[in-house]
């Protein structure tokens, strides 16, 4: 395969297990964990949990991915499109709210066929960075309910600091416009689940507060009240960002109340964290199993 799945299009070379592009990943999904998870917004987790599939691999270089266990060493488990699509049922049996696939956008082949070969009566998340190619996303149309993006930035330079993301900020819009097209406004069950929509993440950093309410801005300016807007505080020093002189630390309060301030102002719907929040406690234990 000569891949140009992410917004890089580096034509790398890749078999199933092998693969010499950014991602390093061969076209196998590699997955770190498969199991319930609690820790995502309130109408993704509810009370029995998000069905969550990580996947291992990133098509982005965070200097604080709070994943980075699986996403730069490419740790876990290999898996066929049958034993994913096998591992959604066993989740959709342990009676989880949805089927949660996690950062997946250098495996979306065997992710279609997967779900090609089992389709769960649950509704399915995409759950992703944002810095995803539009026309990969037009890959999983009619087979995702609801997108999880990222939009991490609201500046290409900071990205590419922060990331080794280009042309971030316009890959992201159009990636968020191509998921609003395919699943239209959010519909909620009478649980007050999410059954279809787009909920866009952004994590304020610390002292990048300007970053945050440039993204909040543009997310209005873009897409008005299509989207719902989590905004969060969780940021935990990680990797290399533990000795970062900026990044090495949590937000403050007074860095997080400027934010939402404007999260208030603008009239955005959708969800924002307590500072407590702020613990490595939600990040997994990676057991690859």
């Amino acid at each position: 395969m000569i891949c140009k799945l992410c917004p890089r299009k580096c034509g790398a070379v890749r078999t199933e297990h092998v693969g010499d592009g950014f991602c390093g990943m061969g076209t196998l999904p590699v997955v770190a964990r498969v199991a319930p998870h609690y820790g995502e917004e309130p109408c993704i987790s509810g009370s029995r949990g998000s069905g969550t599939v990580f996947f291992s691999g990133c098509t982005m270089r965070c200097l604080y991915c709070q994943n980075y266990e699986i996403s730069l060493t490419g740790k876990g488990v290999t898996m066929t499109p049958r034993q994913l699509a096998d591992s959604y049922k066993m989740l959709e049996e342990s009676g989880v709210h949805n089927i949660n696939l996690v950062t997946a956008d250098h495996f979306v082949p065997a992710v279609v066929k997967s779900l090609e070969l089992y389709r769960p009566k649950l509704p399915i998340v995409y759950n992703c960075s944002g810095y995803t190619s539009p026309a990969t996303l037009k890959m999983l149309d009619g087979l995702v309910d609801i997108y999880l993006p990222d939009f991490k930035y609201a500046s290409d330079d900071l990205a590419v600091r922060l990331s080794q993301a280009p042309d971030y900020v316009l890959t992201a819009l159009a990636a968020v416009q191509e998921m609003l097209f395919q699943v239209g406004d959010a519909e909620f069950d009478g649980d007050g689940i999410l059954q279809k929509g787009v909920i866009v993440r952004h994590l304020v950093l610390p002292a990048n507060t300007r970053n945050s309410m440039d993204v909040l801005r543009l997310l209005k300016r873009q897409f008005g009240n299509q989207v719902l807007v989590s905004l969060m505080c969780q940021y935990v020093p990680c990797g290399k960002a533990k000795d970062d002189p900026k990044l090495g630390r949590t937000v403050t309060r007074r860095e997080y109340e400027k934010v939402k301030r404007v999260l208030f102002d603008l009239e955005l719907d959708g969800f924002t964290q307590d500072l407590s929040a702020a613990t490595a406690d939600f990040i997994p234990d990676w057991t690859f199993e």
